[in-house]
């Protein structure tokens, strides 16, 4: 057989395949692209197929078709810039910025439609708890994105780079609780920045102002730690509010924790003792900062408290979060005593 008898037929073979797939209702992805592109398979100008392995394609902000093809073929994406670069142009399709998980050696028009997939585009995607503390956020984000911990903690301490009040003692509290998605190639700074100034925006959506922010954080953070149902976050926020304003210490048993760094529900007489400025027991007004990230409901709550005249609150269920709020220390101490109680018949939450 010689070579143009050969190429004759496979012209004809390619011919055929695509008047079959018209006839199986494939017109709408049978167009003057899919035509074209056959064509230049043929003429040896483009791969043929969807490609095998792995490769990946980063478009960024403000690139252009051409940018695309040329990225296309330094990764082995595709053959040929001019055929890539040609089918661009008549299809004129929208690139969104990312990082895509594309195939090596895949036609063109197989390498655009996979562009155009969003199930291609590569992100990490990671969820941050509310009340969650920092060293616990920085493992969260490192199981997530493949960053070492020691990373968050290194650019974590360097304060300047995050534009918080001088009153802050850290960076806790400053990083909003929500889903993020992250680029594959995101650093440390940039994860916490995007936290950050995600916080924020939460902050301005409440009309808080520069002057505010270290102490509605540090109230809310408080709140999230302590409350458990939605309802209480408000009675919770007045009960602090009202300790401050008769001058009483918090007494939260969360800061203590937080100021030793345990993790447990109840404090030790030590823990207590122990001088730290997250020590409520033996210092007045609110810890030196925040204790946790405190999400949207928090910060609503430290802002707008509920009309009330507790000083005390005490959760009596631990499974439920059922809390008794109490105006007088007598009605506290019934409440501690059922406290008391249930968590003598659960051990494991000590």
């Amino acid at each position: 057989m010689t070579e143009v008898k050969f190429f004759r037929r496979r012209a004809l073979a390619i011919v055929l395949a695509l008047v079959l797939l018209i006839g199986a209702g494939s017109i709408a992805y049978l167009n003057r692209s899919a035509i074209r592109n056959a064509f230049e398979q043929i003429q040896g100008n483009d791969f043929v197929g969807i490609g095998k392995g792995e490769a990946f394609i980063e478009i960024a902000p403000g690139d252009t078709g051409e940018d695309v093809a040329q990225s296309l073929v330094d990764a082995g994406v595709v053959k040929n810039f001019r055929t890539t670069y040609k089918l661009i142009l008549e299809q004129n399709p929208t690139f969104f910025p990312g990082t895509y998980k594309l195939k090596l050696e895949m036609s063109s028009l197989a390498a655009l439609a996979a562009l155009a997939d969003p199930q291609n585009s590569v992100v990490n995607r990671v969820t941050i708890k509310e009340g969650l503390r920092i060293s616990v956020v920085f493992k969260v984000l490192s199981e997530a994105t493949g960053i070492a911990v020691d990373e968050f903690e290194s650019a974590a301490s360097k304060l300047d780079n995050f534009d918080l009040p001088k009153a802050a003692p850290s960076l806790e509290g400053y990083l909003f609780p929500a889903t993020y998605t992250f680029e594959p190639k995101a650093d440390a700074l940039s994860v916490l920045k995007t936290m950050r100034d995600r916080m924020q925006q939460e902050l301005d959506s409440f009309g808080v102002s520069a002057a505010d922010t270290h102490r509605v954080l540090t109230l809310a953070g408080l709140v999230q730690k302590e409350a458990r149902q939605e309802a209480d976050f408000y009675k919770a926020s007045r009960t602090f509010l009202n300790r401050l304003d008769k001058g009483m210490k918090l007494q939260s048993d969360a800061t203590v924790s937080y100021g030793v760094n345990g993790d447990t529900v109840s404090t030790s007489a030590a823990d207590r003792a122990n001088d730290n400025g997250y020590n409520t027991y033996l210092y007045e007004g609110l810890p030196i900062g925040p204790i946790g990230a405190p999400g949207r409901v928090a910060i609503d709550a430290a802002l707008n408290p509920a009309d009330g005249d507790w000083l005390y609150f005490c959760t009596i269920n631990l499974e439920t979060g059922e809390t008794v709020f109490s105006d007088t220390y007598a009605q506290h101490e019934k409440a501690v005593a059922l406290w008391q109680a249930w968590m003598k018949d659960h051990p494991e939450y000590d």
